[in-house]
């Protein structure tokens, strides 16, 4: 939209009127029919919503619009890499001073990778804030699931990093790991489901797991409470069962089968005990890695629609495409509305002025209300 003012008065006298042209706003991505609100719906659609872009392709085809599924495909790469990419790697900034991260990764599929056949398994590897802080959600892709990758990424960081008992997280260097004891509870229930319906009741796993209820039993009563309240009242509460737990664990392993379900359980509790233990260090951590797992979901429903991505550079696109749009759901704002704004005044701004970068993130107090989810309005 471009204005062009008069001046009425003049007008109205029928004298000479000076007209005043505002200069143009630039294009999201110059010599496209793209606007800013076509680009955020065809990303809120695959993103947020799941629907790949064919089916988006036949969705405009109906409307008569005759827009392919490539054209699509290049403006969200024209729109991830020329806009929000400076907003992603500033993002990365602020999470890198941050005291804790949760990290995870989950699988994708990328057809052109150099070197690589197409069935080949790659990985996107997801990086987000604890309790503590703005909600910031970044995704890396990467070809492999080298520990390189966290490394790499994490390169500055220094803190607590939440994490699975995947070992590629120890070449992350100057962190503390911290355990998922939903990971260390899981290992008991398989155990439980895996004997036969109508064998004795598996007392061994049922005491592995009662023990691990009792963690969260108190993590339950404990979760609305100050950090430091909460760093206390494990240190009374939660050590002694860990205690416990661990005298349990070194008895019960003399007396399982090592490649058992029960015996498999109790060895990850053993081989991960001083990451699990970690979460009493600080009262800001938390007990288990689900913040991570359920932030990773929308990828997961995601990928079940579109299956893959063609090319690394839309593969590294597509992750920066989440990283904004779940770090905005995180933050409680809508999306597309967040999304349109972005296109619509990035073009426009000096992308190397940090502290206006600042005011487009989605935890700034500056964004416009009509980047509120509705849900949030009416409360």
């Amino acid at each position: 939209m471009q204005y062009v003012y008069s001046c009425r008065h003049c007008e109205h006298h029928e004298i000479e009127t000076p007209i005043q042209t505002a200069p143009r706003p630039k294009s999201v991505i110059p010599g496209s029919f793209a606007s800013p609100s076509i680009l955020a719906h065809i990303m809120t659609q695959k993103y947020v919503e799941g629907l790949p872009l064919y089916r988006q392709e036949k969705q405009f085809q109906r409307m008569g619009m005759p827009l392919s599924r490539q054209t699509f495909a290049n403006w969200m790469i024209k729109g991830a890499e020329q806009w929000l990419s400076v907003l992603y790697h500033r993002m990365h900034e602020h999470l890198l001073e941050l005291d804790i991260i949760h990290a995870d990764e989950t699988t994708l599929q990328v057809l052109q990778e150099p070197r690589r056949p197409a069935t080949s398994t790659s990985y996107l590897w997801r990086y987000q804030t604890g309790i503590e802080g703005p909600a910031i959600i970044l995704y890396e892709y990467q070809e492999t699931r080298a520990g390189e990758s966290p490394k790499h990424f994490l390169n500055s960081f220094q803190g607590y990093l939440q994490v699975d008992g995947y070992a590629g997280y120890h070449q992350v260097p100057n962190v503390t790991l911290v355990g998922c004891w939903a990971h260390a509870r899981r290992g008991f229930t398989d155990a439980i489901r895996s004997m036969p319906a109508n064998s004795v009741k598996p007392v061994t796993a049922t005491e592995g797991l009662n023990f691990c209820n009792q963690l969260f039993a108190v993590e339950r009563k404990l979760k609305k409470r100050k950090p430091e309240i909460r760093y206390e009242e494990r240190l009374k509460q939660s050590k002694p069962i860990l205690d416990a737990f661990l005298s349990w664990l070194q008895k019960q392993k003399q007396h399982v089968l090592p490649k058992s379900a029960i015996g498999k359980a109790i060895a990850y509790c053993l081989n991960q005990w001083d990451k699990l233990v970690a979460f009493l260090e600080d009262g800001r951590l938390e007990i288990d890695h689900n913040r991570s797992e359920r932030s990773i979901k929308s990828v997961v429903i995601g990928r079940k629609n579109w299956l893959f991505a063609n090319t690394p550079q839309g593969a590294r696109a597509s992750a920066i495409i989440y990283s904004i749009v779940e770090t905005a759901k995180a933050n409680r704002l809508h999306p597309y509305y967040y999304l349109r704004y972005l296109f619509e005044k990035l073009p426009n701004m000096d992308l190397s002025d940090k502290h206006a970068l600042d005011q487009m993130l989605p935890w700034s107090t500056t964004l416009p209300v009509s980047c509120i989810a509705f849900d949030q309005l009416t409360k």
